[in-house]
């Protein structure tokens, strides 16, 4: 099923609620990562952006891209449910790496949770393929997941 979006724009700040509201729908958040301070920290980095697509002037997809410098990275991409399985997610995806290559980044990576493996199968069609690596954390603030 084709969707027909009416765009696929940078964020702006009314986008806000809607954004956090499809991101909780889609499972994307977590207790100890507040999307507001995602996008709040984002904004003020110059080093990124979230994506939007809209239909009917609310937000059915987003998409947060941003870089280090050095290769590019993608989170919270989320399709509202009711729109899901269409082709909004590839679009998406493709937006956030026409982004990152007028940037100059040659590389984009993204973290699924080991559970999600709809997910993995997803970006698997895309092209994208498992790295040998192991990521490390720590959380600064002291606390523990």
């Amino acid at each position: 099923m084709a969707i027909l979006v009416t765009a696929i724009g940078p964020y702006h700040d009314s986008d806000e609620s809607a954004v956090v509201a499809l991101w909780e729908d889609c499972g994307l958040t977590r207790p100890w990562n507040p999307p507001a301070a995602d996008i709040a920290l984002l904004r003020v980095s110059g080093h990124g952006e979230i994506l939007v697509a809209t239909q009917d002037d609310g937000v059915i997809g987003s998409i947060m891209v941003g870089h280090d410098g050095h290769r590019g990275w993608i989170y919270y991409l989320a399709v509202a449910p009711s729109y899901q399985r269409g082709g909004l997610g590839s679009r998406l995806m493709r937006a956030a790496e026409a982004w990152l290559r007028e940037r100059g980044i040659r590389k984009v990576e993204l973290m699924i949770r080991n559970t999600n493996t709809e997910m993995t199968s997803f970006y698997a069609r895309l092209g994208y393929s498992e790295e040998p690596v192991t990521v490390m954390s720590r959380w600064l603030d002291g606390t523990q997941r």
